[in-house]
C-alpha cells in the first residue's frame, strides 16, 4: 500500500464513522427490537415535532432551485468557463437515474398507487375511481421534483466547490465561507459517511429481500437466510468487480444499461397493457399534481390528526434528506462541465419526468386491472408488498419472461447503487479525493456486504434503516445553510468588477471634487 493509499485511512472520518456504524451494526445483531424500538421512538419524535419543517423546507429548495435555474447565474458553468462535460447527455441521465432511484422505484411504481388505491390519502371511498385518480396524483407527487430537489441542492453546491472554486470533495467544505468551526466540520464529515452506510445497507438489505421474493413468486425458491447469503454474495462479487473497473465503466456501462432496460420496459407494458387508458391517466395525474402542487406540498393535517402526510411525504423527505450526501455527491462528481441550468433541468426534472412515466404506466396498468378485470393485484400487494410486480405480470403474455427481467433490472440496480455508494464512502473517508484508492472502495464495499448480512439473519434491517432516518433533521438545517452558503459564494464570485471604466462618470466626477 503507497502513502497515498495509507493516508485514506490516517484520517478521523473514517475510523470515527467506523466505529460508529460497526456499533450500531453490533446493537442490532445482539438486540434488533431494542434497536429499532430506540430508532421508532426517536423517528417518531422528529416526524411528529418536525414534519411541518421538513415539508417547509423541501418547498423553498424546490423553490429556490427554478429560481436560480431562471436567473443570471443559471449560465454558469460547473467547472472552468470553457470546460466540456465529461459525460454524454444520455450516459449523464442514465447514471443519475441508477444511483438516485436504486431498486426503489422498481418495487414501489406498483405498490405505492395500489396503497393509496385501498387508503387513499384523501377521504374518498378506497378502491373506486376517485381513489384511483388520487392515488395517482399522489405517487407523482411523492417521486417528482420535491424528492429530487434534495440531491439537487446537494449536488449543484458539491460541484461548485468542487469544479468551480478547486476544493476538496468533503462535504463539509460547502459550509466554509459561513465560517463554521472546525469540529463541527468533522461532525457534517461523520454524519454523512454514517447516513450513507445505513442507508445504503438498509436499500441493499430491502432490495435482497425483493429479489428473494420475486424468485420465490416465479420460481418457487423459497425465502431463507442460506438463499439471502447466496444472492448477497453474488451481488458483492458483482459491485465490486464493477468497482475494480472505476467509474467511466463499470458504473457508467450499467447506469447505461439501467436506463435502457428501464424505457424499454415501459414501452413493452404500455404497448401489451391497457394503453389508451395508461395515457389518459398519466396526463390526468401530471395535470392533477400542476394543480394542487403546493396544496400537497404543505398539506399537513393539523386539525383531524391524519396521519398519512406524516407516514408518506414526510418519511420520503425524511429518506432522501438522509440519504442526499452519498446521491448528491455522486452527482456532483459526475456533473463536471454542466451549466448551472443545464445541472437543474437534467437533475431536477428529467429523473422526476421518467419515475412518474414509470408509475403511470406500471401502477396504472395495476389499477385498470383491479378497477376493470377484478385482479385484486391490491389485495396481494396488502400481503406481500414485494409481489406487487409480480401478481401484475401475471396478467400478460409472457409473465416469466418479465419477471425475469424485472429480477435482472432490480439486480443492475442494486449492482450500481453499491459501487456508487462504494466510490463515494471511499471519496468521503479520503478526506475528498475526487479519485480514492482502490483498497479503500473494497473495504468499504465488503463492509456494506457484511451489515446486511448481518442484519437480515437478525432481523435488525428495519432498525437500522429507521435510525438512518433520524440523521435526516440534522441534515435538513445543514441543507438550508448548504442553501445560503452557495448563493452567498456565487454572489461573491460573480460580483461586478469596479474598475475605473465601470464606475458611472457622475461618481467619478464626485469623487475628484
Amino acid at each position: 500500500m503507497n502513502n497515498k493509499q495509507n493516508s485514506s485511512f490516517m484520517n478521523s472520518t473514517f475510523w470515527t464513522s467506523s466505529v460508529i456504524v460497526f456499533l450500531a451494526v453490533l446493537w442490532g445483531v445482539i438486540d434488533p427490537g431494542s434497536l429499532a424500538n430506540a430508532a421508532n421512538t426517536a423517528y417518531e419524535f422528529m416526524t411528529n415535532s418536525f414534519g411541518w419543517f421538513y415539508l417547509l423546507s423541501v418547498l423553498f429548495i424546490v423553490i429556490f432551485l427554478f429560481v436560480l435555474a431562471a436567473s443570471k447565474y443559471g449560465k454558469i458553468r460547473l467547472g472552468k468557463d470553457d470546460e466540456k462535460p465529461d459525460y454524454p447527455f444520455y450516459t449523464w441521465i442514465g447514471m443519475l437515474f441508477s444511483c438516485g432511484f436504486g431498486a426503489g422505484l422498481v418495487f414501489w411504481g406498483i405498490a405505492e398507487p395500489m396503497s393509496h388505491f385501498v387508503e387513499s390519502p384523501l377521504p374518498v371511498e378506497g378502491k373506486t375511481p376517485e381513489s384511483a385518480r388520487v392515488a395517482m396524483q399522489y405517487s407523482f407527487f411523492n417521486w417528482g421534483v420535491h424528492q429530487w430537489s434534495v440531491f439537487t441542492i446537494v449536488g449543484l453546491a458539491m460541484a461548485y466547490f468542487q469544479f468551480r472554486k478547486g476544493e476538496s470533495g468533503e462535504m463539509s467544505t460547502i459550509l466554509k465561507p459561513l465560517t463554521v468551526k472546525k469540529g463541527i466540520h468533522k461532525a457534517i464529515n461523520i454524519l454523512a459517511v454514517i447516513a450513507t452506510v445505513m442507508g445504503v445497507a438498509t436499500s441493499l438489505g430491502m432490495g435482497i429481500l425483493q429479489i428473494n421474493g420475486g424468485l420465490d413468486y416465479v420460481f418457487s425458491i423459497s425465502q431463507n437466510n442460506v438463499n439471502l447469503m447466496i444472492i448477497t454474495a453474488l451481488l458483492l462479487v458483482m459491485y465490486l468487480t464493477s468497482a475494480v473497473t472505476g467509474l467511466d465503466k463499470g458504473i457508467k456501462w450499467l447506469s447505461t444499461l439501467n436506463l435502457s432496460l428501464a424505457l424499454g420496459l415501459i414501452i413493452i407494458v404500455l404497448i401489451l397493457g391497457p394503453t389508451r387508458f395508461i395515457l389518459d391517466g398519466l396526463v390526468l395525474g401530471i395535470g392533477d399534481y400542476i394543480q394542487h402542487f403546493f396544496g400537497m406540498s404543505l398539506g399537513i393535517s393539523p386539525y383531524d390528526n391524519g396521519m398519512w402526510t406524516k407516514e408518506w411525504t414526510v418519511a420520503y423527505w425524511a429518506w432522501v434528506i438522509a440519504w442526499s450526501p452519498f446521491v448528491g455527491a455522486f452527482i456532483a462528481r459526475i456533473s463536471k462541465g454542466r451549466t448551472i441550468r443545464e445541472f437543474i433541468f437534467g437533475v431536477l426534472i428529467v429523473p422526476p419526468f421518467i419515475a412518474i412515466v414509470w408509475i403511470g404506466v406500471f401502477g396504472g396498468t395495476a389499477i385498470h386491472m383491479d378497477l376493470f378485470q377484478n385482479a385484486n393485484i391490491a389485495a396481494a400487494v396488502q400481503t406481500d408488498v414485494t409481489s406487487a410486480l409480480f401478481a401484475t405480470f401475471e396478467h400478460f403474455p409472457m409473465s416469466t419472461l418479465l419477471s425475469l427481467i424485472f429480477i435482472v433490472l432490480i439486480v443492475t440496480f442494486l449492482v450500481t447503487s453499491a459501487d456508487s455508494a462504494a466510490f463515494i464512502l471511499g471519496m468521503m473517508t479520503s478526506k475528498g479525493n475526487l479519485n480514492p484508492s482502490m483498497m479503500v472502495k473494497v473495504i468499504w464495499g465488503v463492509l456494506m456486504a457484511a451489515i446486511v448480512v448481518v442484519l437480515i439473519k437478525s432481523s435488525g434491517l428495519q432498525g437500522l434503516q429507521t435510525a438512518s432516518l433520524v440523521t435526516a433533521l440534522p441534515f435538513t438545517v445543514i441543507l438550508l445553510l448548504i442553501t445560503y452558503s452557495l448563493i452567498k459564494t456565487i454572489k461573491e464570485d460573480h460580483r461586478p468588477n469596479m474598475t475605473a471604466e465601470s464606475i458611472p462618470e457622475f461618481v467619478r466626477k464626485r469623487k475628484a471634487q
